[in-house]
């Protein structure tokens, strides 16, 4: 444990940032498995309600420094595409 008065509060502070960003990234995820659920169920309009929640999330989650843009995308991209196939698979 840190002796110094300023390397103590960097723990206490760095906890506190641990246990936000977990958090933050904990509530991407459960976007993600929403929209990847829904897809898997078959229900469009289940999905594509879910996608448009889930897109304000992981941009707010770059801002936010948890995930680096690409990735951001790349999740993007591939919900997607998911969503999308499902529209072919009704059409």
């Amino acid at each position: 444990m840190a002796n110094i008065a300023s390397a103590k509060k960097r723990a206490k502070q760095a906890e506190k940032h641990r246990a936000h960003n977990s958090a933050a990234r904990s509530r991407l995820r459960t976007f993600i498995k929403k929209v990847i659920l829904a897809v898997e169920s078959g229900d469009l309009e289940k999905a594509q309600a879910a996608f448009r929640e889930a897109m304000p999330v992981i941009d707010s989650s770059v801002n936010k420094g948890l995930i680096h843009r690409n990735k951001a995308d790349r999740s993007k991209s591939r919900l997607s595409a998911r969503v999308k196939s499902l529209t072919q698979q009704a059409a």
